[in-house]
């Protein structure tokens, strides 16, 4: 604790070194005709201007050292390069026109750097894009990132599925910290809100080099919408119906900057009865959710730090057959109420040449999980009617006790020192750890009591040569978990990663990726010994299970001109002693018992795609992708809930015109492949296709933007059921028609 006293003690005191400026102008290439509204952007200073009316722009209090710089505005390819302070005070730069989207700099990656440049093949999405087809919640937008799938409770509920790995062996980061919110459940949601996320980023395959245990399937990073710009506010409101749950989500938020403090804050409201089938509506499938985030920071030359928090309520149904038919929003018995709270510091010092990053996170997951009530009065003549008095009272009051009732805190850190650039070398090293404690206040346990403690310790490079960037790096952890009953276990694992990215030809950019990774069995594969509510198991843990470690080789390769972009991306991973239930053919009060058991897994596949924009009609882009991944167990039995393959082609067209700007149109049809491939305890999953669409525009309201959009999903109502789906063995059917329509208003 004295260390890292000493640490924030050093990061509060600014050092003092000299500023700098940098100013310029951003012209058309062709036309040398100058560029209003450019977005400059100095990644690792979080520092950004646009340019004015003649092309030009200044940014100021720049330390010494070099720094990345992004250009960006539509139709043209951004612009990024590194300039070197104090040897640069102009700079003039000049964008060449295309019609592919803007690119922007991944965050997850360690050197943040545009996609274009990095070495690992990262997929980014913006939550507006996602939201404009017609996304509910946040687990449903990410599944049409190429790679990513969700297991789905009803619309509430949904885990991210990474090329077929899910649960504990994907790690989520906000606001810069990882989350951690008893992930282990099946039924266990994210607990976050879309709302004041501005995008996800996915590494797809091991990230235990960049991130420690838990990364062994890949991340999921959501970067928190921006600050103001400097000296600058800007306030929104939105609301968004959709038709199909009769519900609704609202948030506003207001944000602004000074020359050294910044602020922001963002509420949001979301509210949905059972989601309707072409037949019936999904009892219980209904939810509500509450959300507020908080920023502020400061800046000084040589110091910034950031301070974010962000507590989310939600209460969930839990759906177990199809009963009640109604559009009422209050959920029944058995529901969920879980509350995340999410508090996090990141800060930068900056030397001459170098600089030191250190993120915090204090994080605290209350959950509780509500059943029906068990009367035990004698008197059977009034048995029914006691036990609907006890269901109404317990619904309409919040003192009585929760069946379940879990709170974990975590807390954790990750500090980075960025060394000076040499040569061709741009490195890091860098220290992880997490301190977590799980405790138990209602009758019922799924897991122990317990505190888990991480450490690790990492390096990794940048290389950069004429022809090729190649990234190396190493990592060593250590887990012990430590049981109230007396279990102590202790984990440990060396990976590391190699990569190279170059061009095979002219355009056709080609990335290898070689990467190991690690999982720490959780407390419910060590401890389990009851029955897991929800999925009708016994379920014995095993403490004795050792670490899953795989490897994944990852092949890239793209090409891309002015008006097509092709690409294919291939894996083959290994997962040595992947951890999995299977039943012991006994029954615990005619409960089937499972047990955890560990064999060697192989995951393989990929995906492939197009985005065609034809000359001369750059407003017209043609999309089309194909995704597929097969898991197996090394006696050849397949792997349980893996993704069935899938097929997506959009016709989508874009363009401005003198009162609707960013217009944009759609038509979508998902074709989602019978999955025959299943696990011992699964059933085959017929295929089907989806049909959506939409459009949208922003045009001015009292001279201020607003943005309108309207979208369809499953239009022909086809009666369908996901593979992934934890409601398909009772044979309900996924969400039927939805039209979403949503309005932005920015002042």
């Amino acid at each position: 604790m004295k260390q890292i006293f000493y640490v924030l003690l050093f990061l509060a005191i600014p050092s003092i070194y000299a500023q700098n400026t940098l100013q310029g102008n951003v012209v058309d290439k062709n036309t040398n005709e100058p560029l209003i509204f450019a977005n400059i952007y100095m990644t690792q200073l979080e520092k950004g201007a646009t340019t004015d009316d003649h092309g030009k722009y200044i940014l100021s209090n720049i330390p010494n050292g070099t720094y990345n710089i992004v250009v960006s505005i539509l139709g043209y390819e951004t612009y990024s390069r590194n300039l070197s302070f104090p040897s640069t005070n102009q700079f003039n730069i000049k964008l060449i026109p295309s019609a592919i989207e803007m690119e922007e700099i991944i965050i997850s990656t360690p050197f943040h750097k545009l996609q274009s440049e990095n070495v690992m093949k990262v997929e980014r999405e913006t939550i507006a894009t996602l939201q404009t087809k017609g996304a509910m919640t946040l687990a449903d937008g990410m599944t049409s990132i190429a790679g990513v799938e969700s297991v789905t409770t009803g619309v509430s509920i949904g885990k991210p599925v990474i090329r077929g790995l899910s649960s504990n062996r994907v790690l989520v980061y906000a606001q810069g910290v990882r989350l951690e919110n008893q992930q282990f459940g099946e039924e266990h949601g994210l607990g976050l809100s879309d709302s004041g996320i501005e995008s996800i980023e996915v590494i797809k395959g091991p990230a235990s080099l960049l991130y420690g245990s838990d990364a062994l399937g890949g991340v999921l990073y959501l970067n928190p919408e921006r600050f103001a710009q400097a000296n600058s506010n800007q306030a929104d409101a939105s609301y968004n119906y959709f038709s199909n749950t009769k519900g609704f989500n609202t948030n506003a938020g207001y944000k602004a900057s000074g020359d050294h403090f910044k602020f922001l804050f963002r509420g949001s409201i979301a509210e949905h009865a059972d989601y309707n089938t072409a037949n019936y509506r999904v009892t219980n499938t209904r939810f509500r959710e509450q959300d507020l985030k908080a920023g502020l920071g400061y800046q000084t030359t040589n110091f910034k730090t950031e301070l974010r928090y962000n507590v989310n309520n939600s209460k969930l149904g839990i759906p177990e057959t199809i009963g009640e038919q109604s559009t009422d929003k209050t959920p029944l018995l058995p529901f969920q109420e879980v509350t995340n709270h999410v508090l996090s510091s990141k800060s930068t010092v900056f030397f001459n040449n170098s600089s030191l990053d250190v993120n915090l996170g204090l994080l605290y997951n209350d959950r509780k999980e509500f059943e029906e009530p068990h009367p035990q009065d004698e008197d059977e003549d009034h048995a029914d009617d006691d036990h609907e008095d006890l269901e109404n009272e317990f619904l309409n009051a919040d003192h009585l006790e929760a069946a379940l009732h879990m709170k974990l805190k975590t807390i954790n850190y990750d500090v980075k020192y960025n060394l000076p650039t040499l040569g061709r070398f741009e490195t890091i090293v860098g220290v992880q750890g997490m301190s977590q404690s799980n405790t138990n206040y209602a009758e019922e346990q799924l897991i122990p009591d317990a505190t888990t403690n991480d450490f690790g310790v990492l390096a990794t490079s940048h290389i950069h040569f004429d022809d090729a960037d190649i990234q190396i790096g190493a990592r060593y952890d250590h887990r012990s978990i430590d049981v109230v009953s007396g279990l102590n276990k202790n984990f440990s694992s060396f990976n590391g990663a190699v990569g190279i990215k170059t061009n095979l030809v002219q355009k056709v950019t080609i990335r290898l990726n070689l990467a190991s990774g690690y999982r720490a069995p959780n407390l419910a594969e060590l401890t389990s010994d009851g029955t897991h509510e929800g999925t009708n198991r016994y379920e014995v843990g095993n403490d004795q299970l050792k670490n899953e470690q795989n490897f994944q080789a990852d092949l890239a390769l793209e090409y891309k001109n002015e008006h097509i972009e092709i690409f294919a991306n291939a894996f083959y991973n290994k997962v040595n002693n992947y951890i999995f239930l299977s039943s012991n053919g006994e029954f615990m009060e005619e409960t089937p018992v499972y047990d955890y058991l560990q064999a060697d897994a192989n995951l393989y596949g990929g995906e492939l795609g197009l985005h065609f924009h034809p000359h001369p009609l750059d407003w017209l882009h043609i999309e089309s992708s194909f995704e597929t991944v097969t898991g197996e167990q090394d006696n050849d039995s397949y792997l349980p809930l893996i993704p069935a393959n899938s097929l997506s082609n959009t016709l989508r067209v874009e363009f401005n015109s003198k009162h609707i700007q960013k217009f944009y149109g759609f038509v979508r049809l998902k074709t989602t492949f019978k999955q025959a491939h299943v696990g011992d305890f699964e059933t085959p999953t017929n295929g089907y296709n989806l049909l959506g669409a939409g459009l949208g525009g922003t045009v001015k309201l009292f001279k201020k933007d607003l943005d309108i959009k309207i979208s369809g999903s499953n239009l022909t109502d086809k009666k369908y059921i996901n593979h992934l789906s934890r409601l398909k063995p009772e044979g309900i059917f996924n969400m039927g028609r939805n039209i979403n329509v949503g309005v932005t208003y920015t002042l």
